[in-house]
C-alpha cells in the first residue's frame, strides 16, 4: 500500500497566486496590453479542476509552485542572463508535464527585454494598481 498525500486548497490557490503574479507583474515587463489580452484568449496558464487532477499531490504541486516560483525570479531579475536558460527550460517543461500551456522560449524573453526599452515607460491595465481609492 502507498500513501499519498492530496494537495490542499492553499496549494492550488497559491497556484493561482503565482499566475497572476505573471499576468500581473512579469507578463508587462516584456509584452504589450494587446499580447498580453492575446495570452489570455491563448489560454496561457489557464487552470481548471482538471488541471488540479493533474498535481493533485502534495509533491505534483509543489513541483508546479516552484516551477512558477524559478521563472518569476528569473524573468523579474533586472537582466536576463544566458546561464539562466537551462533552469529556464526545465521549469517550462515541468509545467507542460502538468498540463499548463506556457509556449514560450527563452529566447522571446531575452528578445522582449531589448526591445522594452521603447515601451518601458507605458502603463499596463494588467499591473496591479499602486493605491486603491475605496468608496
Amino acid at each position: 500500500m502507498k500513501v499519498v498525500f492530496a494537495s490542499t486548497p492553499d496549494q492550488e490557490e497559491k497556484i493561482k497566486e503565482l499566475i497572476r503574479t505573471f499576468y500581473q507583474n512579469v507578463f508587462p515587463l516584456y509584452y504589450s496590453d494587446k499580447e498580453i489580452e492575446k495570452f489570455e484568449a491563448l489560454k496561457v496558464l489557464h487552470t481548471s479542476t482538471r488541471h488540479f487532477e493533474y498535481f493533485g499531490t502534495l509533491k505534483e504541486a509543489y513541483q508546479v509552485i516552484t516551477s512558477l516560483q524559478t521563472l518569476i525570479s528569473i524573468l523579474e531579475s533586472t537582466t536576463l542572463l544566458v546561464k539562466h536558460k537551462s533552469m529556464f527550460q526545465r521549469n517550462v517543461a515541468i509545467l507542460k508535464e502538468y498540463g499548463l500551456f506556457f509556449p514560450f522560449d527563452f529566447e522571446q524573453f531575452l528578445e522582449a527585454d531589448q526591445a522594452k526599452e521603447n515601451h518601458n515607460d507605458s502603463f499596463s491595465i494588467y499591473t496591479k494598481a499602486a493605491n486603491e481609492l475605496l468608496i
